[in-house]
């Protein structure tokens, strides 16, 4: 699936990904290949993502970080998220 990921100040990320998982109002969710059409607002936490081939943009290398579960973090204070036909679209602060 296609994921990007955009601030008010840049494009963080585009590529494709294997899951995505958001800090949703109701608690953490995960999204996989082909996940139900939803729009959801976004939380203080992490975006954790999954990718063979990750590739931050240039504006967004120093934002990302490994942690300890292998898996590319950024952290966020508030988005919104939009999945339709297997691409996300991330709007963060």
């Amino acid at each position: 699936m296609t994921l990007e990921i955009v601030s008010p100040e840049a494009k963080l990320f585009s590529g494709q990904v294997t899951s995505v998982t958001v800090p949703g109002i109701d608690g953490e969710f995960q999204m996989l290949n082909h996940h139900a059409a939803i729009i959801s607002i976004l939380v203080e936490g992490d975006i954790k993502i999954v990718a063979d081939n990750f590739k931050a943009t240039k504006e967004g290398e120093a934002k990302f970080f490994i942690g300890s579960d292998k898996k590319h973090h950024l952290p966020i204070k508030s988005g919104t998220l939009e999945m339709k036909d297997n691409k996300i679209i991330i709007l963060v602060d």
